[in-house]
């Protein structure tokens, strides 16, 4: 199979295609999270990977992100879809609805985020770190699907596992942020030092703590499950439908981002 495209599932999404052949990928960073399901999907060549791991063993902050994002590599991924769960900062991104993030801001700690520890140096731009091609490739898609979506989003970037304090999403919103993950750093700026092209669909599964008077109690895991769950056919329509779409341009400045390091 000849450069797949790449999708990593995010909270509530483990399995993705019909009848893979499941790919064991060792890497010089480790082991990823799960095997990489390799198959079709949206008529396109597809290697899936599950984040957390097929039970949801791996809490956020303990992920390795280079593994996962080194063993697409290795299979041949230059285009990256990726999936996640993620809070609203905002009233008017609300719950059921799809974002395609723009920007992140991180807020982690501790995490491995670079595969250039030395004696080479890489500074990587992420100015925009997601591929605008890809991007609105994904919008026009989510648009013909008829769903609901927001073409534009910050992310905050939290540690984990927990959730907010209300005074961490005032904070939050006071600063402009529009919704709330726990995984798309080191992430995507793993997948800029590896030249590819990435684009994010994030599911809003919540309104966070600080979102005051449209949500009587605070998020739970238990509440992320079951809209997650709840979604599963959309979002499986909604990937489908951006892999089916997404451009393979070798030329994308996304592909030649380590060229002036």
């Amino acid at each position: 199979m000849a450069n797949p495209i790449g999708v990593i599932g995010g909270s509530g999404l483990y399995e993705l295609l019909d009848n893979p052949r499941q790919e064991v990928v060792s890497t010089r960073w480790g082991t990823p999270s799960s095997a990489v399901s390799v198959g079709s999907l949206g008529g396109r060549d597809v290697a899936f990977l599950t984040r957390h791991g097929k039970d949801h063993a791996v809490p956020p902050h303990l992920i390795n992100y280079r593994a996962n994002l080194a063993a697409l590599h290795e299979l041949g991924v230059t285009t990256l879809v990726t999936s996640s769960a993620v809070g609203s900062l905002r009233a008017d991104y609300l719950p059921g609805e799809f974002v395609l993030t723009d920007q992140f801001v991180d807020r982690t700690w501790g995490r491995p985020d670079t595969f250039f520890e030395g004696p080479e140096v890489v500074h990587v731009s992420v100015a925009d770190p997601y591929c605008a091609e890809l991007r609105q490739a994904a919008s026009t898609a989510l648009e013909q699907l008829g769903e609901r979506f927001h073409p534009t989003g910050t992310t905050v970037v939290i540690q984990g596992p927990r959730f907010s304090t209300r005074a961490e999403s005032r904070w939050f919103q006071q600063m402009g942020w529009d919704v709330l993950s726990m995984t798309q750093h080191p992430e995507t700026t793993l997948a800029r030092e590896l030249a590819m092209c990435v684009v994010n669909l994030s599911f809003i599964s919540d309104l966070d703590a600080g979102v005051e008077g449209l949500q009587d109690q605070p998020v739970t895991a238990g509440m992320v499950w079951r809209r997650m769950k709840e979604a599963q056919p959309r979002i499986h329509a909604a990937l489908a439908a951006i892999v089916a779409a997404a451009p393979d341009r070798p030329d994308c400045p996304c592909r030649s981002v380590l060229g002036d390091v």
